[in-house]
């Protein structure tokens, strides 16, 4: 069945789409609708049609192996999208057999490149593209979709950036108009990657059915000269429209996503910092949706934190409460992060007024205060009210003011982190937090190499982008990675399977606690804050089901039949309705 009621296919004989024209289309009405799957009675039905010696199993490793001997991850990316394309239950058996391996190339930092690339390796339609010029008629362009009864999750996205200006303190981004992925500016249609990686990973990561899946790419239009020059450039030819136009066509395309898509999950992914704020407060309490570059990115740090700070008290004998929190970088990434750490201190017995004294911001200006200022909207929450004296510019004064336990990086500005300011944090920590969460590798903040030796290994570190493990006085030490991929899996699928009416705080918090529990014995003897991205399908099922029970207490889950379900028959259900390549 697909997820939603939805989710196990019967086993079928699959095969390359170079037979789609010789055989049958899959039958089983829950197929994926691609044509490259078909099912047979019997094994027969494929003489003549594949060489004599053909196997599955033999086909996976030659799959492998030619995987393997591309040069470059973008090559490496264009041969997965093929694959998909040719046989979608070998890309994904490849996904999960080797997903170390696998995920940072159909997500960051590979998709990056294949965003500035898109429209040059184009090679077929995948997802839907709705544009301005479809406003008035939106609804009969999201029934061009094929899927429309089995779709149960969109990752739609719209990557703008504002132009001339690189807005450094932007991280990652995961929804799609093209505004500004991974920090790298309007990348208008050609942020599409992105909306097909990401839902390429809820597949993989939580089982949910391919045919379930819908990437979505906004084209409002585009400031980008160079892609507007580009004469292969997919996208609309024109700049950007207003804010005013634009939320007109949102409100169009969301009123028409729930007509067309009753049942479906919406999540943005990279809008620009306004505009994800503002659609995330517009949307949430009248559709089911959320954005991962907001609650998604702040539920996995605060899961991270969560263990990385138990280790610093560990060592420095600090209550848990006592913890202070310094952000660099200000934008939606940032403020979304700490919005989620309040729960943090919360969780400790703080009130909301009490953690977020716990929590500074830093931005293009240095730190964010009252006394400096008009700030933007989304700045002023945790803008100090403390402080007013004159602007503290330099990122290591503003350490000297604050004498933070965490620092974390979600500004794209490479190496900002350098020797002084890390070897400052380790002479106020026994044990400093370090979190450089922006993505890709090249706009780290610091390196987990250099962190180490600054520190002389006693940094508690996570990254946005995977780093090697670093051998440190004959140890080995393990770096983790903040992704995303931890969470929105287990968020997606428990609140499909819930029904959910809409996607509360507190289904997004209990997704960050119960990712903070996952650790194993091991994982925690190699002081990982983490764990291992080879779990992700059992964690992304107890997830799920933490998902699920926010769901109902907070009364927006309208699948009543799990509520009598005790948690041992619940785990069993959600595991059973994800779907195995």
């Amino acid at each position: 069945m697909l997820i939603g009621s939805l989710t196990t296919i019967p086993s079928a004989k699959v095969i390359p789409y170079w037979f789609k024209h010789h055989v049958l289309r899959q039958k089983d009405k829950h197929t994926d609708g691609h044509a490259s799957h078909y099912s047979f009675d019997t094994p027969l039905t494929l003489k003549g049609l594949l060489p004599p010696a053909y196997d599955e199993a033999t086909h996976f490793q030659r799959s492998l192996k030619q995987l393997r001997s591309k040069s470059s991850p973008l090559e490496k990316y264009i041969f997965l999208s093929q694959l998909k394309d040719a046989n979608v239950h070998a890309f994904y058996k490849l996904c999960a057999e080797h997903l170390a391996e696998i995920t940072p190339l159909i997500y960051t930092p590979t998709v990056g490149d294949a965003c500035l690339n898109y429209s040059h390796i184009y090679r077929r339609p995948e997802g839907l593209y709705v544009s301005i010029k479809d406003k008035g008629n939106i609804g009969e362009i999201l029934q061009h979709w094929p899927h429309t009864e089995e779709a149960r999750i969109a990752v739609v996205t719209d990557v703008t950036h504002n132009p001339g200006h690189l807005d450094r303190f932007l991280m990652q981004g995961l929804n799609h108009s093209g505004s500004r992925i991974l920090g790298l500016g309007d990348l208008g249609v050609n942020g599409m990657p992105i909306s097909i990686g990401k839902l390429s990973l809820y597949v993989a990561g939580a089982g949910i059915h391919p045919s379930s899946t819908l990437p979505i790419c906004l084209d409002l239009g585009t400031n980008n000269e160079k892609f507007l020059e580009d004469p292969l450039y997919l996208g609309l030819r024109q700049k950007r429209v207003s804010d005013e136009e634009m939320t007109e066509f949102m409100d169009e395309f969301m009123r028409e996503m729930s007509i067309h898509f009753p049942k479906l999950l919406v999540q943005f992914e990279d809008f620009s910092t306004d505009h994800a704020f503002k659609y995330l407060e517009l949307y949430r309490n009248k559709y089911t949706t959320f954005n991962d570059d907001i609650q998604g990115t702040g539920a996995v740090i605060l899961s991270g934190f969560i263990n990385a700070a138990r280790l610093s008290s560990a060592a420095s004998g600090q209550p848990l409460e006592e913890h202070r929190i310094l952000f660099f970088g200000a934008g939606s990434a940032g403020v979304g992060v700490a919005k989620q750490l309040l729960s943090f201190f919360k969780l400790e017995g703080l009130s909301e007024d009490e953690a977020r004294e716990r929590i500074w911001l830093v931005d293009s200006q240095g730190l964010v205060y009252d006394e400096r200022g008009k700030l933007p909207e989304h700045k002023k929450y945790f803008s100090r009210k403390d402080y007013t004296g004159p602007p503290i510019k330099k990122l290591i004064n503003v350490i000297d003011y604050v004498k933070p336990t965490a620092l974390l990086g979600l500004s794209t500005v490479k190496d900002a982190f350098d020797e002084v300011v890390v070897k400052r944090l380790a002479e106020l920590n026994p044990r400093p937090i370090i979190f450089p969460l922006s993505n890709p590798v090249r706009l780290s903040e610091v390196e987990f190499k250099s962190a180490v030796e600054w520190t002389n290994g006693k940094v508690i570190f996570a990254s946005g982008s995977p780093f090697d493990p670093v051998e440190y006085e004959n140890k080995t030490l393990y770096g983790g990675q903040g992704n995303n991929m931890y969470i929105f899996p287990g968020l997606g699928l428990g609140s499909i399977l819930a029904k959910a009416s809409s996607v509360t705080d507190t289904m997004v918090e209990a997704s960050s606690l119960g990712l903070a529990r996952s650790l194993t014995k091991d994982e925690e003897d190699d002081g990982l804050v983490y764990p291992r991205i080879e779990r992700i399908r059992e964690i992304s099922a107890q997830i799920a089901v933490d998902v699920i029970r926010a769901a109902q207490k907070a009364g927006v889950s309208r699948n009543t039949a799990l509520k009598d379900k005790s948690e041992v028959d619940l785990k069993e259900w959600v595991v059973s309705k994800m779907w195995n390549a």
